[in-house]
Formats: C-alpha cells, structure tokens, sequence
C-alpha cells in the first residue's frame, strides 16, 4: 500500500509575490478587505499578542464597499479570532509599508527573548558585582 503526501504548502512557508492580492480578515461576526501584506501582518501580530496573553489596537486601511479606502480599527489580543481568506476576485491592492514595519516590529519584540533578572539583581547593584575585581581596590 502507498501513502499519501499532501501538496499543499508547509506551514510558515512564502511564496514569490507575482502579483499582489487583497485578503478578507474575518473578525468579530464582521470582516474588512485589505491588502495581502497587511493581512498577513496583523494575523502574525495577533497571534504574538495571543502567545504573550497581551493586547493592542491597530488601525489599517480597508476597501469599503463602495470602492474608496477608509481606516478599521481593530482591538487584537488572546481572545481574538481572525481568519484570514484570499479575495483574488478583488481588483487592486492595499499598500501600508509603515503599518505592515511597524507591526512586524512589533511581532519581532514580543518573540524576542527578555533577560530574566535573577534573584541577586532583585537585591540591589551591589549583590551583582560581588564577584568582580576592580584594579586598585581591595575587598574590606
């Protein structure tokens, strides 16, 4: 007997951008139509926020119904539940290098390792530099 390998694309993988699309992201009982990359960033934001059990709001340019762009505001945190579907019948794109900057910052300072102070920084200056010597200075 065979096995079967799925076709679809690994978890986490990128594509080469061709063309850009629009992307609607499902949120709430309501959905907004945005650009690909700035979908993309909100929904990797949301699930840092959700990691860190954290919370922010984000305004984004959206494409309203009738055409013109207009500015969502959406509160992400660990209770929200985006789904993110491609809309390849939308014609054009939405483009917001900075949102999309600022958020992968974002995403990138929540997944950053913090030092973790240990219990002798807890004391105070002096219990961390016990072990050093300094030239010219002898111990009392």
């Amino acid at each position: 007997m065979g096995s079967t390998v799925s076709q679809g694309a690994l978890p986490g993988a990128r594509h080469p951008r061709t063309k850009r699309h629009m992307k609607r992201i499902s949120y709430a009982g309501n959905s907004v139509l945005t650009g690909d990359e700035i979908a993309d960033a909100v929904v990797n934001y949301a699930e840092a926020l959700a990691r860190h059990e954290s919370a922010a709001t984000i305004e984004m340019p959206v494409r309203a119904s009738d055409g013109s762009v207009v500015t969502a505001s959406l509160l992400i945190g660990p209770a929200s539940q985006l789904v993110s579907i491609p809309e390849p019948q939308a014609e054009g794109d939405l483009t917001d290098e900075r949102l999309v900057h600022d958020l992968e910052q974002r995403t990138s300072r929540l997944e950053s390792p913090r030092p973790i102070l240990s219990a002798a920084a807890e004391q105070g200056d002096a219990a961390l530099f016990n072990d050093l010597e300094y030239p010219g200075v002898t111990p009392d």
